[in-house]
């Protein structure tokens, strides 16, 4: 299984100069981990920016990858017609783990709180 992961407002906040984790999500990302998911960080900013935050979290290890986050793909489907792709709010990680994602709403691609 594979998780792609934002960095602003999803992995870290950032508070005038400061960036901070967000806590439930780095441990959400943790335990992913460890239920064996394998991890990729994705940022707008880029690849590097990415791994700079992913690493003021304290999880650069967690993830197989940085990237920059896509501006276009080229896919015969819509992202909305993936078939399992769900899409999940950070506020939303607290307590989850992999197997909570099986539950999803198919027709929505969005998690049931």
């Amino acid at each position: 299984m594979i998780v792609y992961v934002d960095v602003d407002n999803t992995l870290i906040r950032t508070i005038g100069e400061q960036q901070h984790p967000i806590s439930e999500v780095v441990n959400h990302l943790r335990q992913l981990n460890a239920d064996g998911v394998q991890l990729f960080c994705w940022s707008a900013g880029g690849a590097d920016y990415a791994k700079k935050c992913a690493q003021v979290a304290g999880v650069e290890d967690l993830f197989a990858a940085f990237l920059p986050k896509p501006r276009v793909m080229i896919d015969d489907q819509f992202v909305t017609d993936w078939p399992f792709c769900v899409t999940v709010h950070p506020e939303w990680c607290r307590g989850k783990k992999w197997e909570d994602y099986l539950s999803t709403d198919l027709d929505t691609g969005i998690l049931n709180r």
